[in-house]
């Protein structure tokens, strides 16, 4: 039997990072950046308005007051995306709005809310200070600044903060595609009808949503029945659209384990068990002209979440090109007492919670069996019993897996 680690060492080594392509700013989206981004203008690139109201000289109503208006003469409109370039006379205003460019001579905005509003001439009632409510060139990044290292996954911030220097393409690692294989002559469709031995199959709708939420693309492959030369001809049809390949089921010692029958013979994937708690039985290799890595997944639902979270989804941030591989853990402190297998490192589906004054707990969801899957869905949390413990006492400090999807969108916020 190898520990966790091994077998997650032993996977990580046999994958490597997906080579870089250029793809469109949205289509970048949740992708891993494969160059650093530097600035190619001046942000803004032009002095403006950030206000609507008045382009002035300040000398020139430097004596306003409520009591005492000074009143000038409006020369014209500067209106945002005007390409007009005016300059502005001395003892004149000019009317001007939100992100129009400032005109040359002025060197402050006045507010419409300090004025009458005026069209034809302004009566202004306060005096600005110098380069009040103009935003100055340059002033948020300027030309040659370094913008989004490489390896930053993108998320809606720096996709907004490339636009707004004009990228509209940039280099990142693609999103991993996986192929999620459920085999079992006794599953069915979800909307279908059940018949008697037959189960829904979930554990597809589980790892590949968590292989979504990992950054992949996802393609669920169903109804392969338990033959040994039909799940050979399906797995050779879905490694043409495959980086890496999930099955769950047909792994253990049955009879009917077609998995491990097919694959065993291949020489290339590595059955084994696993010092853990769920998800003993694993196997992983690769297959296929292309050496495509392969996972074989415990057919219990919780079993194989847990497996997915464990050894998957590392897998999948080395391919996406993301560090650290293995997501970071948080330590929180137990609120109540369970058993722990000798020398298994268990993954036990808590609730992680932090009360008022920051202190963060976590209680046990549901049995400890591995087909119970409300309990499962009912964690927002793996806490990690180390191996050479037994018995987890109230009060026990852990170290905390956190699920809830922190992959999918960008950076983890639980460091």
């Amino acid at each position: 039997m190898r520990t966790v680690d091994e077998h997650l060492a032993q996977a990580l080594a046999a994958v490597a990072q997906l080579p870089p392509f250029q793809q469109h700013l949205l289509d970048a989206h949740g992708c891993a950046l494969c160059e650093d981004v530097e600035a190619g203008l001046d942000l803004p690139s032009f002095d403006n308005s950030s206000m609507d109201g008045y382009a002035i000289r300040r000398e020139d109503v430097a004596t306003a007051s409520e009591g005492s208006p000074v009143v000038l003469p409006v020369s014209g409109d500067l209106p945002a995306g005007g390409v007009e370039a005016l300059a502005l006379a001395p003892g004149m205003a000019l009317r001007i709005m939100t992100g129009a460019p400032v005109p040359h001579g002025a060197d402050a905005v006045v507010p419409v809310e300090w004025t009458d509003g005026g069209v034809a001439k302004v009566s202004i009632t306060r005096a600005p200070g110098d380069r009040d409510y103009i935003r100055r060139r340059g002033e948020d990044v300027r030309t040659g600044q370094l913008l989004v290292r490489a390896g930053t996954r993108l998320d809606a911030r720096q996709i907004g903060l490339l636009a707004s220097v004009g990228r509209d393409v940039v280099w990142v690692r693609p999103r991993p595609r996986v192929v999620v294989l459920s085999t079992g002559s006794e599953l069915r469709e979800p909307g279908q009808p059940l018949g008697v031995g037959a189960i829904y199959d979930s554990n597809s709708f589980t790892l590949a949503a968590a292989a979504r939420e990992a950054g992949a693309i996802a393609y669920r492959v169903v109804g392969v029945p338990d033959d040994e030369r039909e799940f050979m001809r399906v797995l050779e049809d879905q490694l043409i659209r495959a980086d890496l390949v999930v099955t769950s089921g047909g792994v253990s010692v049955g009879a009917y384990d077609v998995v491990k029958t097919v694959l065993s013979r291949l020489g290339t994937v590595e059955f084994t068990t696993v010092a853990m708690q769920p998800g003993k039985p694993q196997g992983f290799g690769v297959v296929g002209e292309e050496s495509t890595p392969i996972f074989t997944l415990p057919g219990n639902p919780v079993s194989a979440y847990v497996s997915f979270q464990v050894f998957v989804r590392p897998v999948l941030r080395k391919m996406l090109g993301l560090t650290p591989h293995v997501a970071p853990t948080v330590t929180a402190t137990a609120t109540g007492g369970w058993t722990s297998p000798e020398g298994k490192r268990q993954y036990t589906r808590v609730h992680y919670s932090v009360d008022e004054d920051g202190r963060a707990h976590v209680a046990p969801v549901g049995g400890p069996g591995s087909h119970l899957v409300a309990g499962l869905a009912g964690a927002n949390a793996l806490a990690i019993v180390p191996e050479d413990v037994t018995q987890v006492e109230e009060g026990t400090t852990l170290d905390v897996m956190l699920l809830d999807g922190e992959d999918a969108g960008g950076p983890s916020s639980h460091h």
